[in-house]
């Protein structure tokens, strides 16, 4: 009989998966950043802040309510036992192998399956979050590329609206492909959450995951 953790994980999985499926569905990609764009529109349309900007806003807001979505969802004190074990444990089993001390092995063969038992219940946790995040990082997404600045590379000029200048990649526009398959506007995301959350992270004490 699945109890509630196996209930939670269902839930959590059933709505990463809708909210990845929706990515696909331009009506609702376009319903939820009209909606959204009520909101933020204004903030670029009257304030005039720069769309590159905004996006380090909005990747700033992101990296602060996932961290603090993690900080009550994941017990990280647990964790880093969890991990301070099983890497205690990973050295042990190598020494037995080593020294082919067979009732070593098997005295670690039996603590072996609540070592992984305990890495399972760590990667629960690791993942338990992540439907929260998603349901409010989503709606975000989809509004950044219902305004996202149409790319034509023939008649193109930098602006603040357009473009973005980033590190060793120089000047691209926000839809162009900067790094590969990804897209600049996405990828210039990427680097400013990552900076940003590492910083509100380190205020808020929240260890690696």
């Amino acid at each position: 009989m699945a109890n509630k953790k196996d209930y939670g994980n269902i839930l959590t999985l059933t709505l990463t998966f809708l909210m990845i499926i929706s990515y696909s569905i331009e009506w609702i990609r376009t319903g939820v950043g009209s909606a959204i764009d009520v909101v933020f529109g204004p903030l670029i349309d009257q304030f005039g802040i720069p769309f590159f900007i905004f996006i380090l806003i909005l990747s700033g807001i992101t990296g602060l309510y996932s961290s603090v979505i993690q900080k009550y969802t994941i017990d990280y004190d647990n964790m880093q036992l969890v991990q301070k074990r099983m890497k205690v444990f990973q050295k042990d089993y190598r020494e037995a192998q080593l020294s082919k001390d067979e009732k070593r092995l098997k005295k670690l063969e039996k603590k072996k399956d609540q070592m992984m038992q305990e890495q399972l219940e760590m990667s629960r946790q690791q993942f338990k979050p992540m439907a929260y995040i998603m349901i409010m990082t989503v709606p975000i997404f989809f509004w950044l590329m219902y305004r996202l600045p149409a790319f034509d590379p023939a008649t193109f000029v930098p602006t603040l609206d357009t473009a973005v200048a980033m590190p060793f990649l120089g000047i691209h526009a926000l839809s162009d492909m900067a790094l590969g398959p990804v897209p600049a506007w996405i990828l210039w995301y990427m680097i400013c959450s990552l900076t940003l959350s590492q910083v509100i992270r380190k205020a808020l004490n929240i260890g690696g995951i």
